[in-house]
């Protein structure tokens, strides 16, 4: 009670650091950068990592993109490259006139080269940049390249790609915590008892939210998924503690006259409510960081310490908010919506057998739905932007026009012999969906000896230690034909020179692809192990562990299982996410069922008596606990138009809902089978005379 009363005593202090802290974190926040481009987060140990790397660093290029120029004349197009090579961070432009002039005609050029490069209407040019696919200066860059090249331009490629994902992320996440907080605010103001107190809570939970938003400045910068997530994220998850708080303040009230005392008292209990209930959701978000696509960790870390956060906040300055406005608080009270569910409850037992069987009935179907959900997830970036985006409307043209679906870049070792590196390409222009392979020899052929070459067309090419060459594929990125394409690549790559290096983002997308497969056995055992542990320390049993996590994980399977049924396809990194976040978020909802079933038992009451008692007095908290989960990240779901954000909201918003119904219904059923093992393997449940 010393910390409370403290808290107590202190509210105005508290609320003057809060609000101080407020300008440095809105500076933290605004500054913190960015990122865009999932590949930045594989393991830096892979080749196709390193060889990115070996591409900046002894050529002077990251980013690279192909520009298509419709019904534009040679010599326009000509002067459009040379527009394009004074773009700030383009390092070079590729296209006919870095071989030859214009003089010459193209003919001159291998014919399955020349007929690659152009279409009836159209040609294409390979641009390259001076710094990353994600790097500011690049995603600025293709921003001018756009502008300058104009109408009948397109610009493909990861980085335009990641540039439009930046815009529209940057367009719609205002509205994201506009709608989040809107429908939170409904719902609370429906289900609460009060009609101030949503707007208290959510001034209280925004204050954490802009600190854990402002802190993150110090991790460098933070994914594009995580800034959208956290926000929303974290108001749903913490809103709990805030209800917690609010209950137990009212019922000290009734009790004394002393709203200070009040207060003390109530912190003291939600503090040992929330910590034990915290514990679990942080454990799930901690579990993302055992991903070694690191991602994982980056929205693991964040959202463990927004929970942290959330924590504090509800025992610090949500008392000093609430004590400051107790007056108008306790004169805009109105009776809550659900008051009571005994009735409900002595229902819902009398007839539990028949959950049970639908319990049993669901496992099957609804693990067989999970199962196929995972295979069936898509890793294709341009795949989550709408259909009108520049980007995919340029990686459409690419495909349809060229049919050119993806390009990969092979660095071989310079001191390969010319014979060598000519048998190489003519084995790997024979693998299925490789249109050609674009290199000096290839360029060079019979015709032209490579002395003969530009100064400037060796330096895009070869350097000292490396020469580069691209490949184009007419299977798109994260499929299963170029994965299979860029392992026969990889082998003939291997043979002729064991050093080389195959790189681009269907390399990237396939080391992706077999990095979060691992991730997610790794993650979901990991999540379900600490929050084994955590409910076996604080129950102090052996099996309710077991059953509390199977009540969650079926509502996961349930979750994740709609998808395959519904002709679904996810974004790979929901489903990785998605199961960890609702295991953590939701498994209190049966913690709390649970902690009043045995407390029940304990006081002597019989197993039908202990159940029901403890379902109607859980099912208003959980219902209110998962409606403000829903509401949370629905209205966010409904409106985004970038298919991770859209699928994980939606994901979440229906992993609330599934959880929180097979709480009040399954669990109950299996407390009454199972009370009898429970009892045995439980301490302190021995039933009192």
């Amino acid at each position: 009670m010393r910390f409370s009363r403290a808290v107590v005593k202190s509210r105005v202090v508290i609320l003057i650091v809060a609000l101080i802290l407020m300008v440095p974190s809105v500076m933290g926040m605004l500054h913190t950068r960015i990122n865009y481009d999932m590949l930045t987060y594989l393991p830096e140990d892979m080749d196709t990592v390193i060889g990115q790397n070996v591409l900046l660093d002894d050529f002077g290029k990251g980013a690279f993109s192909m520009l298509i120029a419709e019904d534009m004349p040679a010599k326009d197009v000509s002067r459009l490259k040379e527009k394009l090579e004074a773009v700030d961070h383009v390092d070079s432009v590729v296209w006919y006139d870095s071989i030859a002039d214009l003089s010459i005609p193209m003919e001159v050029l291998p014919e399955n080269v020349y007929q690659e490069f152009n279409s009836d209407n159209a040609t294409i040019m390979a641009i390259f940049f001076d710094d990353s696919t994600s790097a500011d200066v690049t995603m600025d860059a293709i921003r001018e390249v756009r502008e300058v090249a104009g109408e009948n331009c397109y610009v493909s490629g990861m980085t335009a790609i990641v540039t439009d994902l930046k815009d529209l992320c940057e367009r719609e996440e205002p509205t994201y915590v506009a709608l989040a907080v809107a429908c939170a605010c409904a719902a609370m103001m429906i289900l609460l008892d009060g009609w101030l107190v949503p707007f208290v809570f959510l001034a209280s939970i925004g204050i954490c939210i802009v600190i854990n938003l402002g802190t993150n400045y110090f991790f460098g910068e933070v994914s594009y998924i995580t800034k959208a997530l956290s926000a929303v994220l974290q108001l749903a998850v913490t809103m709990d503690y805030s209800i917690f708080l609010w209950h137990s303040y009212n019922e000290q009230r009734e009790k004394t006259d002393d709203r200070f005392e009040a207060m003390a008292s109530a912190i003291h209990e939600t503090l040992t409510s929330v910590v034990g209930s915290s514990v679990t959701t942080i454990a799930g978000f901690a579990a993302l960081c055992f991903m070694s696509f690191t991602l994982g960790r980056d929205l693991g870390l964040v959202m463990a310490k927004g929970v942290l956060l959330g924590v504090i906040g509800s025992i610090t300055v949500l008392p000093a908010m609430v004590l400051l406005l107790d007056k108008p608080l306790q004169k805009t009270r109105h009776k809550a919506l659900i008051r009571n569910a005994d009735g409900f409850a002595k229902k819902m037992v009398k007839i539990f057998p028949v959950f049970l069987v639908i319990f049993a009935m669901l496992v099957y179907p609804a693990y067989y739905g999970y199962d196929k959900t995972n295979d069936e997830v898509y890793y294709d970036m341009a795949s989550c932007l709408p259909d009108d985006m520049a980007s995919v409307i340029a990686n459409t043209k690419l495909s349809e026009d060229f049919d050119i679906a993806s390009t990969h870049m092979l660095l071989v070792d310079a001191k390969l012999p010319s014979s060598d590196m000519r048998q190489m390409i003519d084995e790997m222009e024979q693998v299925d969906g490789v249109k050609y392979v674009l290199g000096l020899e290839s360029v060079v052929g019979s015709r032209v000896p490579e002395e003969m070459l530009p100064e400037s067309v060796l330096e895009i090419l070869k350097s000292d230690r490396w020469e580069l060459l691209l490949i184009n594929s007419e299977y798109h990125v994260a499929s299963d034909k170029v994965n299979e394409q860029i392992a026969q690549l990889n082998a003939i790559l291997k043979e002729h020179d064991p050093s080389g290096m195959l790189i681009g983002e269907a390399p990237c997308m396939k080391d992706m692809i077999d990095t979060t497969d691992h991730d997610f056995q790794v993650v979901n055992a990991v999540s379900i192990i600490a929050v084994f542990i955590i409910i076996l320390l604080v129950e102090k049993s052996l099996t309710l562990p077991v059953v509390l996590i199977a009540v969650i994980e079926l509502a996961v399977f349930i979750n994740l299982g709609l998808p395959h049924y519904l002709g679904q396809s996810l974004p790979f990194i929901a489903p990785i996410c998605i199961s960890t976040i609702q295991l953590g978020a939701t498994v209190d909802y049966a913690i709390l069922m649970t902690t009043r079933y045995k407390a029940g038992r304990r006081s002597g009451k019989s197993k039908r008596e202990a159940v029901t008692i403890a379902l109607g007095a859980s099912t208003p908290s959980i219902i209110v606990s998962g409606m403000g989960l829903f509401a949370a990240t629905f209205g966010v779901a409904i409106y985004s138009d970038i298919d991770i954000i859209r699928s994980m909201c939606m994901l979440m918003a229906r992993g609330a809902l599934v959880s929180m119904v097979s709480v009040i219904f399954f669990l109950p059923a299996l407390l009454m089978l199972l009370d009898g093992v429970i009892r045995h393997t439980t301490l302190g449940m021995k039933v009192k005379n």
